[in-house]
């Protein structure tokens, strides 16, 4: 049994949360999107909102902030859903019905009517990101077929629109439709880990490509899922016969790690709330501190405790895998990062804060499961974060509880 701590019900959770509704000051919800309200899939274009949830985080208002990897804007973006969701009976820009908080990783503002905004991203920066959809498509053009000599024509474009997110402000490469692929092949294992391999050195290129242009610190790449090395760089999860690992590298701005935007998030419900920007009014992302530690002596030091709310941080993607040599464990995960740090602030600020984990597995990407009480490829006997709440049956449960938490507000 890998769990590394008893747990509360989500039915607990519902009933330690309810009175403090009542003090929207005192209360912020920190939910990732994709895997924890809705279910993963191989083509984002697919994905879809339930109307009900989207109901439900506005009269969650002042009380709950969105923090993804993912995007508002853009034909893939979140606001999409949104606005398919509702279909033309809302106007969600009128009625304050996008989905509020960061994406991008955090450097992608939105509040419930929709205005989003970019602070400390430049022009420069932007206008290089915009080429980098179809240059990552060129890319996948000139090496896919010698690795997968099959897929041709019709069928190799049909893959690449599949693979090249244009995310406008994280392009980024999904190799879930080419992992279906290599399975049908005679070395799936192997072909599977040539597509990461193939992926990694492809925008690794255009990385340094940016360095060349003049924008040396102003990108990196976000590996999905991946593990963190010594120094807690991201390293991929290779494929194995435990599961398929890496589906995804994303184009990022520097500084888009969801730590700062947890403590964004924070600084700005603490403004909205009791009138104060404890961080400053121009806080963001590009100028937080990058160091997790030094994340959490920012806070410590400027946040008065009066101030700081009970957290509830929500996610889907953690990572442990056995480490090289024995008892040693490998630990990532997009999710992890912010999870930990709101841990972390509860023991500081001497708050309940709450660790919520959704099973994201039972979608179209293969993730590792709950389905055995395990834990297995999620977490480990030491594991230094550990997770409050679990819901094992996925976005489907999650919403439901969602939807009572947000209908405790009108009893």
């Amino acid at each position: 049994m890998l769990r590394p701590v008893d747990t509360l019900s989500p039915a607990d959770l519902l009933a330690d949360l309810r009175p403090r509704l009542r003090d929207p000051a005192g209360l912020l919800v920190v939910q990732d999107l994709d895997g924890v309200c809705m279910d993963l899939v191989l083509d984002p274009l697919t994905r879809r909102l339930e109307p009900s949830y989207v109901q439900a985080a506005r009269q969650l208002d002042g009380r709950f902030s969105v923090l993804t990897n993912g995007e508002h804007e853009g034909r893939r973006g979140v606001n999409r859903l949104v606005e398919r969701a509702l279909g033309e009976a809302h106007d969600p820009s009128r009625h304050g019905l996008y989905l509020p908080g960061l994406a991008a990783g955090g450097v992608q503002l939105q509040n419930r009517h929709g205005q989003v905004a970019t602070p400390g991203v430049n022009a420069t920066e932007l206008a290089f990101l915009e080429t980098l959809p179809a240059r990552m498509a060129d890319e996948l053009r000139a090496w896919l077929p010698g690795l997968l000599p099959r897929l041709d024509g019709d069928d190799l474009e049909r893959q690449i629109n599949l693979a090249v997110l244009d995310n406008p402000l994280s392009p980024t490469v999904n190799l879930n439709g080419l992992f279906q692929l290599s399975a049908a092949g005679e070395r799936p294992v192997a072909l599977a880990r040539e597509l990461q391999q193939g992926l990694l050195e492809l925008m690794q290129k255009l990385l340094e490509e940016a360095e060349s242009q003049g924008l040396e610190g102003s990108f990196f790449l976000h590996i999905a899922p991946n593990v963190l090395d010594s120094e807690g760089r991201e390293q991929p999860v290779w494929a194995s016969e435990r599961g398929i690992g890496t589906t995804d590298v994303q184009f990022m701005l520097r500084g888009a790690i969801k730590e700062a935007g947890l403590l964004v998030l924070i600084n700005r419900h603490i403004a909205r709330h009791h009138g104060v920007h404890p961080l400053g009014e121009a806080f963001n992302v590009r100028s937080a501190p990058r160091r997790h530690a030094d994340l959490l002596a920012l806070a410590a030091e400027r946040i008065p405790p009066s101030l700081m709310p009970q957290l509830v941080g929500v996610g889907d993607t953690i990572t442990s895998t056995p480490g090289p040599t024995p008892g040693s464990w490998r630990r990532g995960g997009s999710d992890r990062g912010f999870l930990t740090l709101l841990q972390e602030l509860g023991r500081c600020f001497e708050r309940p804060n709450r660790v919520v984990l959704v099973d994201s597995s039972g979608g179209e990407v293969s993730r590792p499961s709950m389905a055995d009480g395990n834990l297995s490829g999620l977490t480990d006997p030491d594991d230094p974060l550990r997770l409050d709440v679990l819901f094992p049956g996925g976005p489907d449960q999650y919403r439901a509880f969602f939807g009572e938490l947000a209908g405790s507000l009108q009893r």
